[in-house]
Order: C-alpha cells, then sequence, then structure tokens
C-alpha cells in the first residue's frame, strides 16, 4: 500500500511539472497591452520590424535562372525548376502570398495600436513617433501589396483582371477569412491610398537638420532636437517619403504595362509623372550617378558608408554586412568557387558593340571569330567570358571546353554549363583560398536610382514618345542617352544609333526594354519584365562552347518549358482549397 502511495504522489508531482513545462505561466506572454509602456516601447515597434524582416527582395533570389539570361549549375535550384515544367500552383518558389499578407497583418495592427503606445514620455516628441511609425506602416503595407500584385495579379476564368484580397485591419480568430480577391484596378488604389498616407506622415529623408526653417509645418511646432531625436539621420534606412515616392512609381509602372493595362489602373503618363517627382529631386538627368554602374564594388565608397545612409546610386538599400557568400557561390572553380549562376549566350548577345549598334545590325563591325572586341563595356563589367580576369590576382579564367582547368565548360559539377560566368555584384577582392581566406563588405540595393531613371524611359516613351517631355525638362531619349553614355556607349561617333531611331517610338521601346535588361541584369528584374511585358517565356538558354580559344560554336543549354497563361502566377493551391472565395487565375 505505502508502495503504491509514494507511485501516486511521484506521478502526481510528474504531471504537476509536465504542466509546468508546458504551460507557459501568464508573466511570460506578452500582451499587446504591455507595449503601451513608455518604458520599453520596443516591442510595439517590433511589429514594424516584422515587417521590414520579410521584404522579399532583401536577399538575392537570383530568379534569373527561370529567364533567358542565365542558367544554375545547381540541378537542385528552385528557379531551374520553374524554367523546365515543374511550376505549379503547388510548387511556386516565387510565391509572396503567405510571406506578405503575414507582414500585412504586423502592419494593420501597428495601425490599431499605434495611438496607444506611450513611446516617450516627451509628449512631443512621442507625437512625432507615431507619425513616423504610421507612416511607416502605411508605406510597408502599400509595399507589400505591389509584391502581392507582381506574384498573384492575373486574369480569372471571365476574363477580369483580379488582384488580391484588400485586407485592412488585423485578423483575429472568429474573422471570416474566406475573402475574395479584389480587383487590380482596386488593389493599386489601395496602394495609392497608402502611399499617400505615409507620405502626409514622414520626411522625404532622415536627416539631422541645423535650423528650425528646415522643419515641414506637418509637424507643428518642435525644436531641433525633437524633430532630430525621432525623425533624424539615426533613423535613416526606415521607410521615407523618397522610398514612398518610389514605390508608387514602381506600381504604376506595373499597372500600366500590356499585362494588366486592361484594368485602366494607371497609365503610362502617371508612372512617367512619379518617375519624375523623383528624379527632379534627384538632380534631373545630371544626377544619374558617374559610378552607379559598379555600385556593388565600389570600394572607398562602402567603406565608408555610415548606417543608413546612401550612396549616390542608391535610394534605399539594406545594412551592410562583412561576408564572402556570393563570391564563393559563384566564383569559378579555380578561384574556389561554385560557379551556380551561368550568364546565358543570349544575354551576352545583348550587349550591343562600343559604337552603340546591336551586334545584329550589319554596321555594328561585330566580328564572330573575335566577338567580345569592342564590345559594351558593361559586357566584361558584368560577365565574365573566355580569357577574362577576376579574384585577387586577376587570373585569367579559360572557359573553352577543351580548357584544362575545371573553369572549362561542363568539366565539373561546378563547371559554367554556359561558357560564362558570373562577374557583377561580386567583389573581385575576395580570397577564398583556404589558406588566406577573406571576406568584403556588401549590401543589397532594395531600389536604385538607375531602375527610377529606366521607369521614365520607359514610361514616357510609350506615353509621349522618345522626345516627347509631358512637361519635364527631359525626354525617354535624354535619359537612354545619358545611361548609355556612362556605361560608354557611343562615346566616339555621338551614339550614331540611338540618333537613327530617336523618332521611332517601336525601335525606341525595344532599346529600353534592353538597357533595362543589361543595367538591371542578375538583380531580379527579368522574370517579372518578361511577364508584365507579356513578352515570350520560351526562348531556350544558349551557351557557347569554344574550341583552340578561336573557334566559336553556339549551344542549346536548357529549354525554357513555359504555358500561355504563365505570363500571370497562380494563388497557391492551398489557399484555394481552404477558401472557396479565392478564384484562381485562369489555367492554374
Amino acid at each position: 500500500m505505502n508502495k503504491k502511495l509514494i507511485i501516486l504522489l511521484a506521478v502526481t508531482f510528474l504531471m504537476m511539472g509536465c504542466k509546468d513545462l508546458i504551460t507557459p505561466q501568464i508573466e511570460n506572454n506578452r500582451q499587446l497591452e504591455q507595449s503601451y509602456n513608455p518604458n520599453d516601447a520596443r516591442f510595439p515597434y517590433g511589429l514594424i520590424l516584422n515587417g521590414y524582416d520579410r521584404i522579399p527582395t532583401s536577399s538575392w533570389s537570383f530568379d534569373d535562372v527561370a529567364t533567358d539570361d542565365a542558367v544554375s549549375n545547381d540541378k537542385s535550384n528552385a528557379y531551374l525548376k520553374v524554367a523546365t515544367g515543374q511550376w505549379t500552383s503547388n510548387f511556386n518558389p516565387l510565391d509572396r502570398w503567405t510571406g506578405c499578407f503575414a507582414a500585412i497583418q504586423y502592419m494593420n495592427l501597428m495601425l490599431e495600436q499605434v495611438d496607444k503606445v506611450t513611446w516617450t514620455q516627451d509628449s512631443a516628441v512621442a507625437n512625432l513617433f507615431a507619425m513616423r511609425v504610421k507612416g511607416e506602416a502605411y508605406g510597408l503595407r502599400a509595399l507589400f501589396y505591389y509584391y502581392l500584385l507582381k506574384a498573384h495579379a492575373g486574369v480569372g476564368e471571365n476574363g477580369d483582371v483580379l488582384g488580391v484580397p484588400i485586407i485592412l485591419h488585423s485578423q483575429a480568430v472568429g474573422d471570416n477569412f474566406n475573402l475574395p480577391r479584389a480587383s487590380f484596378k482596386d488593389c493599386i488604389k489601395q496602394i495609392y491610398s497608402d502611399i499617400d498616407s505615409a507620405e502626409q506622415l514622414l520626411p522625404l529623408d532622415y536627416q539631422d537638420i541645423s535650423d528650425n526653417s528646415q522643419i515641414p509645418s506637418k509637424y507643428g511646432s518642435i525644436t531641433i532636437e525633437e524633430y532630430n531625436r525621432a525623425l533624424g539621420k539615426a533613423m535613416s534606412g526606415l521607410f521615407s517619403g523618397r522610398v514612398a515616392m518610389a514605390i508608387k512609381a514602381k506600381s504604376a509602372l506595373l499597372a500600366a504595362s500590356p499585362a494588366f493595362s486592361a484594368a485602366g489602373a494607371s497609365s503610362w503618363a502617371d508612372a512617367a509623372n512619379d518617375a519624375a517627382a523623383i528624379i527632379d529631386l534627384n538632380g534631373g538627368v545630371n544626377g544619374l550617378a558617374a559610378n552607379g554602374l559598379t555600385w556593388y564594388t565600389n570600394a572607398s565608397e562602402i567603406a565608408g558608408l555610415a548606417d543608413g545612409q546612401n550612396p549616390p546610386e542608391i535610394l534605399w538599400r539594406t545594412n551592410y554586412g562583412e561576408s564572402n557568400n556570393l563570391e564563393s557561390d559563384n566564383f569559378p572553380p579555380t578561384l574556389n568557387g561554385k560557379g551556380r549562376l551561368d550568364p546565358t549566350q543570349n544575354l551576352v548577345d545583348a550587349f550591343p558593340m562600343s559604337n552603340g549598334y546591336p551586334i545584329s545590325n550589319t554596321t555594328s563591325g561585330y566580328s564572330a571569330s573575335d566577338p567580345y572586341a569592342n564590345r559594351d563595356p558593361r559586357l566584361s563589367t558584368f560577365i565574365l567570358f573566355n580569357g577574362g580576369e577576376a579574384g585577387v590576382n586577376n587570373s585569367v579564367i579559360n572557359t573553352a571546353v577543351d580548357g584544362s582547368t575545371n573553369d572549362a565548360l561542363n568539366k565539373t559539377e561546378t563547371s559554367t554549363r554556359t561558357g560564362y560566368y558570373l562577374r557583377k555584384l561580386l567583389r573581385q577582392d575576395v580570397n577564398l583560398s583556404s589558406t588566406s581566406t577573406t571576406t568584403q563588405r556588401h549590401y543589397k540595393p532594395l531600389i536604385r536610382y538607375t531602375e527610377i531613371y529606366l521607369i521614365y524611359a520607359e514610361a514616357a516613351n510609350e506615353a509621349w514618345g522618345p522626345l516627347g517631355t509631358g512637361g519635364h525638362s527631359y525626354s525617354a531619349y535624354d535619359v537612354i542617352k545619358a545611361i548609355r553614355q556612362r556605361a560608354g556607349i557611343g562615346l566616339n561617333n555621338g551614339d550614331a544609333y540611338l540618333e537613327s531611331i530617336k523618332g521611332d517610338k517601336d525601335a525606341m521601346r525595344t532599346l529600353i526594354r534592353n538597357e533595362r535588361r543589361l543595367e538591371l541584369c542578375f538583380e531580379g528584374f527579368r522574370f517579372w519584365d518578361l511577364r508584365r511585358w507579356q513578352a515570350p517565356l520560351t526562348e531556350t538558354a544558349k551557351g557557347v562552347s569554344i574550341t583552340n580559344n578561336n573557334n566559336y560554336s553556339y549551344i542549346n543549354v536548357e529549354n525554357r518549358v513555359y504555358q500561355n497563361y504563365m505570363q500571370y502566377g497562380p494563388i497557391p493551391y492551398s489557399e484555394t482549397l481552404k477558401f472557396n472565395a479565392l478564384i484562381q487565375n485562369k489555367g492554374w
């Protein structure tokens, strides 16, 4: 009997102990009400930080592998699977649904709670903090709806251009989650509304001020010290009024593009005007950063960055860090890299000659027996071809099929599949030697000014033609001329090719799209651009096989397997199973 009692007591105590382990005490569960404490405003601001953490472009994805610009030698690469016929509504590496809606939930919650939080005991500064946090939340919510539309907007079975559900309040247990998709037009309107709210609340940039006259009237009667504490330089890197303007321009371009123009949500003129508003703040066409082409390898500029401060090319960016991951993944094997991303012959052929003429033009001077001579300088800057130099010792890389090193075409599993290696984005001063490995400072742009200039060029050409200005002081032609001059194009002949087409809207469209392809290559634009243009996705990825260092033959490397309906991405299959109000895009 005593033995049974001891066992019973032991089990009882064990169960009590398990309960303590399994069920957290109430004081360990942070409640929203606790966030109103002025002694710990970091907790409510964590809602905003959850949004920043979920920005889908804050790391390199290299979805270029799903296009005609690149292939991967990693057979498990998800974008390779997308490109070769495995893209479905329940296998979608390009999905934005879960991450973006999770971020929107946090932004909605923040907007509902922000006025209940005592950000600081100083009421004037607390009001400034509240304004800033609201502005950030509105701006980030707009950003996430933009990414949702890029990935999931499309045409339903009845031909309507559909967006995604618009959710403007935090969702809780018991709410109706079975929400229909709003129209694409209404989604764009909501983005514009949130952007307007953000601009009304946020400073254009986060900068310390030294004079009362610099305080915008919307912030009322405050001191310089109060302004700098809430909206000064220390906040650099957060969502700002300038970032809001850029998101509006990007959204307008998406809405005006052929894939979505039927919705009537935005015009080409709208997109051009939105981009021009930013360009004007940046000094017009002359504000294009002279060294913006090599933003990723401008060593002294990068080394001198202060937290949140931007080089002239960068409008918004992630923070920097010391690493060699990009180089480890993409350097050639002889530099101890894995050669993961291989640019295609298709992309190489898109670079013109240094005189500005496309290589297909009979007057270009292109030589099939010496294909890299006298080419656009961006070719050797962005792409490592046979005989090019790379790494800390400027090693010559031999990609010829009969080459003796592992850099040769298809030599090993880490060798190039196309005859080319990536050079753009990589710091050539990184050493991956096992005996003297080094790292260098890297960061990722979220928005580059060059992208904004290209938005203007594309939209202005469509709205007003190559030379039209729409009331601005520059045209699409002016912007493209400046971008090509910066690249070193046509410096000896006045860019005769550009001059020959400056009155031809269609030819200028082709050139602008090609300039966008080159300037933004490997930065996550090509896949989305092809789809919004309704351009073919099925161009076979090609490469070059070189023998004896001067015999060039061109090879098919990888077929692109897309169906016509894939101009639009799918709603996640799991969501359509759970919620019957969600209409799937046609074909999926």
